[in-house]
This record gives C-alpha cells, sequence and structure tokens, in this order.
C-alpha cells in the first residue's frame, strides 16, 4: 500500500500547485484496496472533504492507471494503529459502501441540499431557480447559469440540484464536473483514441452540471465538445447547469455560439452574501461542528467578517479554542478573544502579512523574495506576491515595486498582468491563489 500510494502521490504534485499538495495530499495515506474500493485517509475531516471535493477524478484516474482496475475512492479522516477511523457522511460513505457508491451520483456532496443552504435576497433568485430546475428537470430554465464570485454557493447549489433530482428519480444519470475534469477527460479521449465513448458518456446524461466553465477560455477544442454535447442534451430535452465567476458575455476567448448558447437560458448573479446572510451561514455550520454558537456571537462574528470562506475559518478557530470544554452555549465573550484578532474585512491586508504568508508557503526567506536573483522557484513566489499585493492592499505599482527589492514599477505590472493571464487558462493557479489568500486571512484570526 505504501509504496503504491507513493508512485500515486509522485504523479499528483505534478498535477497540482506545491502549496497544495504539501498541505493536504501529502499526509495522506492509502489505508486498503479491496473489490477496487480504495480507502484513502487524512488527518481531518475538513482535509478529506476538500480532497474529495477537488481531487476525486485526478486520484481515481491515476490510482486507476497503476492498478489496472476502474476503482471507487472511499475517503477517511484520523485513522490510527488501532483506533477508529472517521468516515465522512456523504454520497459514498454509507453503511454499505458499495451498494451506496454504485446508487448515488458519484462527486455528489450529501450535505449540499437545499435545507442546508441560508437563503437571502443575496441568493434568493439562483436558490428558487435552482429549486426549479432540480424538481422538473430540463423544463424551465435550461441551461441555467450560475455566477458570483468565490465562495457565494454556485458548487452548493449545483450538488443541491443533483441531490433533488435524485432522490426524487433514482434512474437519472446525474453528471456533477469541473471544466478542469472535462477538459482532462477529453484530452485522454483523444489520447487513447476513445472520443466516441467519451462522448457517449456525456450525451446521455439526464443532468450535467459543469462547474468553473470560464476556464473553457482559449481552449478551443475543449469548446468545440462542450458546444455539440450542449446542443445533443438540449435537443433531448436534458438539463445543463453551468456556473462561472462572472456572466456569459464577459467570459474572454469563448465561441460566439458557445457563448450564446449560454445565455439561451436564465442567468443569474448570486452576489456577495449580507449581513443576515451572513449570520444564517454561521448559525447553520457552527452546528457541522458540533458547536451550539448563540445567535449573538453569529452576528458579532457576522459583523466583522464579510468572506464567506473566512467564516469558515473562523468557527475553526472557535473549535480549535473549546477542545478541553465542549459542549455548551458559545457566547460572544467566548468568541471576543478570536474576534478581536480578526482584522475588519474591509480594510486592506498589510503587506508584511502577505510576504510572511508567502515566504512560508514556498519555503523561502524574504530576503530571497526580494532579492536579485532570478531562480525558477524564486520567480513564481514573486510575481505571486506582487500580484496578491497589487489586489488586496491599497498600493500603487511603484510602491510594490520598492517593497518588493526596489523593483522598477512596470516589472510589478508585467508580473501581476501574467499572473492575470494564467489564472484565465490554469485552474491550479486560481487554485493557488485562492489556497494563499485563504492563509494569509487564518493566520491573522
Amino acid at each position: 500500500m505504501e509504496n503504491l500510494w507513493r508512485e500515486v502521490l509522485n504523479e499528483i504534485e505534478i498535477e497540482i500547485s506545491k502549496p497544495i499538495f504539501l498541505t493536504f495530499l501529502k499526509p495522506t495515506t492509502l489505508l486498503s484496496l479491496v473489490d477496487s474500493i480504495a480507502t484513502i485517509n487524512s488527518p481531518t475531516r475538513i482535509t478529506s472533504e476538500y480532497i474529495e471535493k477537488r481531487y476525486y477524478f485526478l486520484i481515481k484516474k491515476i490510482l486507476g492507471k497503476k492498478t489496472g482496475q476502474d476503482v471507487s475512492l472511499v475517503f477517511t479522516s484520523g485513522a490510527r494503529a488501532g483506533g477508529k477511523i472517521g468516515v465522512i457522511p456523504g454520497p459514498l460513505f454509507a453503511a454499505n459502501i458499495k451498494s451506496e457508491i454504485q446508487k448515488r451520483p458519484p462527486r455528489i456532496r450529501a450535505d449540499y441540499t437545499f435545507d442546508s443552504m441560508a437563503v437571502s435576497e443575496s441568493n434568493q433568485l439562483a436558490y428558487t431557480a435552482a429549486l426549479t430546475v432540480a424538481t422538473n428537470p430540463g423544463a424551465k430554465y435550461n441551461p441555467l447559469f450560475l455566477y458570483g464570485t468565490v465562495g457565494v454557493g454556485k458548487t452548493h447549489l449545483m450538488n443541491a440540484i443533483a441531490n433533488k433530482s435524485f432522490a426524487e428519480n433514482e434512474n437519472l444519470n446525474v453528471m456533477y464536473l469541473t471544466t478542469e475534469e472535462f477538459t482532462n477527460e477529453v484530452v485522454e479521449a483523444i489520447r487513447d483514441k476513445t472520443t466516441n465513448q467519451m462522448r457517449k458518456k456525456f450525451r446521455n446524461v439526464n443532468i450535467l452540471l459543469l462547474d468553473d466553465v470560464q476556464f473553457l477560455t482559449g481552449k478551443d477544442r475543449m469548446q468545440e465538445e462542450l458546444f455539440h454535447t450542449f446542443n445533443t442534451l438540449i435537443d433531448k430535452g436534458r438539463q445543463v447547469v453551468l456556473s462561472s465567476d462572472r456572466p456569459p458575455q464577459d467570459l474572454r476567448k469563448i465561441e460566439t455560439r458557445l457563448a450564446s448558447r449560454f445565455e439561451g437560458g436564465l442567468s443569474v448573479d448570486i452576489g456577495p452574501p449580507d449581513f443576515e446572510l451572513r449570520t444564517a451561514i454561521l448559525l447553520i455550520k457552527s452546528k457541522k461542528y458540533g458547536l451550539s454558537l448563540s445567535y449573538d456571537a453569529a452576528k458579532a462574528a457576522a459583523e466583522r467578517i464579510e468572506d464567506t470562506r473566512a467564516l469558515e475559518g473562523f468557527l475553526l478557530k472557535v473549535v480549535s479554542t473549546r477542545q478541553d470544554a465542549p459542549g455548551g452555549e458559545v457566547s460572544v465573550e467566548d468568541i471576543m478573544p478570536i474576534l478581536g484578532k480578526t482584522k475588519p474585512a474591509t480594510g486592506p491586508l498589510r503587506p508584511d502579512d502577505v510576504i510572511r504568508t508567502i515566504c512560508t508557503i514556498y519555503d523561502i526567506k524574504p530576503t530571497q523574495l526580494k532579492g536579485v536573483k532570478r531562480d525558477s522557484y524564486l520567480i513564481g513566489p514573486r510575481h505571486m506576491c506582487m500580484f496578491i499585493l497589487k489586489e488586496e492592499t491599497s498600493l500603487t505599482f511603484v510602491e510594490i515595486g520598492n517593497l518588493i527589492g526596489g523593483r522598477d514599477h512596470t516589472t510589478v505590472m508585467h508580473a501581476v498582468e501574467k499572473i492575470k493571464d494564467k489564472v484565465l487558462v490554469s485552474p491550479k493557479t486560481k487554485e493557488e491563489i485562492m489556497f494563499i489568500k485563504k492563509r494569509i486571512k487564518e493566520e491573522l484570526l
């Protein structure tokens, strides 16, 4: 098991960013491989959930190639020698794992339902449209195009559609995947000369849920495959649901005919959560972590924290401070020490926080980041630092250049534009940026 998993991790490391690999994938182990079911363990439940959500198909592909089997994956957390294994409750992890894997659509989170989603004015229309689609797929709002910034609930709604529609009709063929996974499938089909099988797989589903379609920009062959798949499904009366970080008309380097198909149904903007929604999110998610968060405490945190991802980071901090005293209601007084360290969400980050966190993640020294050496292991972090400083602080290009070793402002502009271009074509780069920003904010808690 150890040798096999080491080989799998070696290939995964090539495919994803170094910070993500070191933080999430490297600590994992392969506990067992029985009847083509691989059990993969992570140190924590949150880590397991993240890996299952983001890298299920990548792990399945590499492990399948190594073993010659069509494997299914089960994710556990906290396994120890002689200890209990905490299996993540979800679509793949019921008492009878084998039958559950066969019954439920792959990659669908059981906890992402309409009932578990907090709703207010910012996401009410998207919620109603998604519920309509789930109740009667293909009949109305086809396609449904959900767009909004990171963390507003697009993936939650897509999973909720899958869960509700499948619960009402188990015979439905429901497929959820990210655009990165769709791209990988197309590339592998071309390489293996199995494009006919790949097309049958995508064009015979009842509901296709495709996440992050902004990453189709500039990928002509992928756009062509999606265009024909899209037309086939719509002609058959099948449901298509798409998500993006921007509206269809703002997608760059997307074929006009494909963009027009995206706009042919209902496009819904999901706005950032307002105060009431942030409060509701905290109350709902606190139950997930076994916390009894008081309403006043939730309001106090919602007033201070605006980013939805930071809300979860706050709850994790609360959990860690109550390990010695579990149970009981969490009051405003209990969370004030944590909120007291929390920087107001509306204020810019301090440049020193950005530089320190980036150096920690990439295992380099600030003097190296600011130095004159142009080694490959320094250029990437340096560009990323300039990009995040420009996005997350009020510094000008000149000020950033002075901060990073006295560089010319045109050098900073070039670095920022280079990262922006990479974000458009590389999901890995976008993920890396999200991870860095999350780490910076978590360290301020």
